[in-house]
């Protein structure tokens, strides 16, 4: 039996992700785009791949200081 997930779950869920990006960035340490060239796709994978880590370790972070 699956359980269904609720729309607070949802929006508490985006909530932190979007309190964590500021830190999820800093962590991802990804420079800005020069804006005259745009990013190729494999680039754009890889940068999504390394904010994606990224945020992992923020949430972990985050959790490991309220938790203290």
């Amino acid at each position: 039996m699956s359980e269904e997930k609720k729309p607070e779950d949802a929006q508490r869920r985006y909530r932190e992700f979007l309190d964590l990006m500021p830190l999820t960035l800093s962590l991802a340490g990804l420079p800005t785009s020069e804006g005259t060239r745009p990013y190729t796709e494999e680039q754009i994978e890889a940068r999504a791949f390394t904010i994606k880590h990224a945020w992992k370790a923020a949430r972990q972070v985050a959790r490991e200081c309220i938790q203290k």
